[in-house]
């Protein structure tokens, strides 16, 4: 008898949970996929479909003083319907939104693991459907959330996250993409089941009190989310692993006290001066490494304990005293300073400082056909006309170390200055350029990202780019207590107040309104009440920048870029005839481009720019193209050269690729017996037009053309 092997049938022992979700179906598989992971949460919202993954190691990793977090956020081409560019036709670096996508999702999610856990965490989420009115950004921070939190991983959560959009003063939950094209506000907020966790937003001059109101729309949202996510918990929660705790043991600290009393690491750290404060740390760690060399376990967790006790010293003296490092009172920006013109022969350059924080921005004009090229899943987004990026050097600091490039963090700042500015940048109509803007950071101690907001401001306008008003940014910290009641807001924090406080919130806008928001905290969410007082503060700072420090560097857009800059002048011309400017295969529009030496870019809906930095070849080039376009009325005058002769007369060239004929009988007023007596090659001539002969060829007359008067 044959042997014979049988499978057996898999079960579909899965579990399905679905919400409403703004009118949409929010649908979550557990135990379908995956089941390898931690946790896995197969995610669909509409045909958006993610699927979610929280993993972790068994054990700590060595030698680190922080949590090892890593966020991935995977943008499959295939979600989209499309094969990825380049030569291998595979996914590979993370694009910029992938990697800002990844920062949206670790920032809310960061704060909730325990502070002694060491253990290498990874979330990832990889993107494999795309429904364009369900975005995937909102589906991922929500897997991430959910798979963590079925998970064996030690989490106080879950979270949730809406996105709230506005249309004529409309609040909308969770926007469609057409309605996102035309809202005036993207804002993101996570929530935990008490308390905001995490506000992400870039808006047009959304007014304070309207932008409160859409975040507390989005967190009631959240509110019922995490509600329909506990339940799931409840059923398929699996329970928390126990961990090797790296905390720093309370016995360290008691020596370390003795060694150094608190008078002693209060004088230490508060300075202004973030060189002089390093260095008196540097000294106390090394006594106490002396004092404890004999005790490796010690030695091996000082530079955390050393870290924690400048922690506790600095938030008690700021909550209890009401003492800043610096010295500064509570409301007090530090010393400011604006200019313009720092770098010559650029298009636009500024400089903004505030206190030991340094930018210098430099703008490049450019013509529209160099704005960038977006390979990603939005089906419209497929180019940049402004890009705004910033760098971070490590002499800023004060440290050494090779360049490798931007990371996530250069990516975010400089992701968060270009919404900030985008809502105030004028049209390509009123202005067609393409717009780079590089946030170069001299120095840093806190906030170079809202810095970068206020510098290329100015340097926009420097550049002649008419901005519809000047932005200014600034960023609060806190200090908190152990009750919601206990709290200091803390305007314009520095680096050590950002480290040891429990919020980074940061703020752009005009006079008029917000343009952008980045909220960033360390502890377990935020009061309205806090969160009210912090986007007032940031107004009231706001305003103060501009008025008394930015725009007396300069008051206004220049009337016209700089000298450097390429010129532009544009025209519109009938759609239908664009080919005729073209040209089969772009013959016509390389000829004037070689003539002129301009550069020529012309849209679908007929309109044409012309960019160079010689005025009277871009006239030039602009009147071939007038020329082209223009209707051949008979009467109409036009300057030609001769480029072929014939016995029955002469062919004028009067555009690149342009032709029209001069019959022997039409070119002198007298009778003559050849073209070659009174025409040669490359004579400039000015003809008539005569209309089309039988042939449909364009047909002039010199002998015809009106004398000058």
């Amino acid at each position: 008898m044959e042997n014979k092997t049988f499978s057996t049938p898999l079960e579909n022992n899965y579990k399905t949970y679905s919400m409403d979700l703004a009118g949409r179906k929010l649908s979550i598989d557990i135990g379908r996929v995956g089941k390898q992971a931690n946790g896995c949460a197969f995610m669909h919202y509409g045909d958006t479909t993610l699927l979610c993954t929280a993993t972790a190691s068994a054990k700590p990793r060595e030698g680190i003083d922080f949590f090892p977090l890593s966020v991935e956020y995977e943008e499959k081409m295939y979600a989209a319907g499309k094969i990825p560019g380049g030569f291998n036709k595979r996914e590979g670096k993370a694009s910029e939104h992938a990697v800002l996508t990844s920062r949206v999702i670790d920032r809310p999610m960061r704060p909730l693991f325990p502070k002694d856990y060491r253990n290498d965490v990874t979330l990832n989420n990889m993107v494999m459907s795309v429904d364009p009115d369900c975005n995937p950004e909102v589906v991922a921070m929500l897997g991430s959330a959910l798979a963590t939190a079925i998970s064996d991983i030690p989490f106080d959560g879950p979270i949730a996250a809406t996105q709230i959009g506005m249309i004529n003063g409309e609040l909308i939950v969770n926007p469609t993409l057409e309605q996102n094209s035309v809202s005036d506000l993207k804002l993101t907020v996570a929530s935990t089941r008490e308390k905001v966790i995490m506000i992400e937003a870039g808006a047009n001059e959304v007014p304070e009190d309207k932008m409160i109101e859409a975040i507390y729309l989005a967190d009631d949202v959240n509110k019922e989310i995490i509600k329909f996510f506990d339940g799931i918990v409840a059923e398929c929660g699996k329970p928390k692993h126990a961990y090797e705790s790296c905390a720093v043991p309370e016995e360290l600290f008691e020596a370390i006290r003795k060694i150094v009393p608190p008078e002693e690491m209060e004088t230490a750290v508060f300075t202004d001066e973030k060189q002089i404060r390093d260095e008196n740390i540097r000294e106390i760690t090394a006594r106490l490494e002396e004092a404890f060399a004999e005790n490796e376990e010690w030695l091996s967790v000082l530079d955390e304990a050393v870290y924690q006790y400048q922690k506790k010293t600095v938030r008690k003296m700021i909550r209890l005293d009401h003492k800043r490092p610096d010295g500064r009172e509570i409301r007090q920006i530090r010393p400011l300073a604006a200019e313009i013109d720092v770098v010559p022969r650029v298009h636009g350059s500024a400089m903004f400082t505030r206190g030991q924080t340094q930018i210098c921005d430099v703008v490049t004009l450019a013509p529209l056909s160099e704005a960038q090229k977006v390979d990603g899943l939005d089906p419209f987004e497929t180019s940049k006309r402004y890009m705004h990026q910033y760098n971070f050097p490590s002499y800023s600091v004060g440290e050494t170390k090779p360049s490798r490039g931007p990371g996530r963090r250069e990516i975010g700042h400089g992701a968060l200055a270009e919404r900030a500015l985008i809502p105030v940048l004028p049209s390509t109509a009123e202005f067609p350029y393409a717009i780079r803007a590089v946030s170069e950071t001299f120095e840093s101690n806190g906030s170079t990202s809202q810095a970068s907001c206020c510098a290329s401001s100015m340097a926009l306008m420097a550049a002649g780019v008419p901005i519809k008003k000047p932005v200014a940014g600034i960023s609060c910290g806190l200090v908190t207590g152990d009750t919601d009641d206990e709290y200091i807001i803390l305007t314009d924090i520095q680096g050590l107040e950002d480290f040891f406080g429990d919020m980074d919130f940061k703020v752009a806008g005009t006079h008029d309104g917000i343009t952008a928001i980045q909220m960033d905290i360390k502890i377990h969410g935020l009061t309205r009440t806090i969160v009210e007082e912090t986007i007032a503060r940031c107004k009231e700072a706001r305003e103060y920048i501009l008025t008394e420090v930015m725009e007396k560097a300069i008051p206004a857009p220049r009337p016209q870029v700089s000298e450097y800059a390429p010129k532009i002048i544009q025209t519109m011309i009938d759609p239908e005839k664009i080919g005729d400017v073209v040209g089969q295969r772009g013959k016509t529009i390389n000829e004037i481009i070689a003539r002129t030496g301009v550069k020529i870019d012309i849209e679908d809906d007929g309109s044409v720019s012309v960019c160079g930095t010689d005025q009277a070849m871009m006239d030039k080039a602009m009147e071939y193209i007038t020329t082209i376009v223009s209707d051949y009325e008979t009467g109409k005058l036009y300057k030609g050269t001769v480029v072929s002769i014939k016995e029955f007369g002469a062919f004028i060239e009067f555009a690149p690729g342009k032709e029209g004929m001069v019959h022997i009988s039409k070119i002198a007023k007298n009778r003559i017996n050849r073209v070659e007596d009174v025409l040669t090659l490359g004579d400039v001539v000015t003809v008539v037009c005569l209309g089309k002969d039988k042939m449909g060829r364009i047909s002039f007359s010199i002998k015809d053309v009106p004398a000058e008067k």
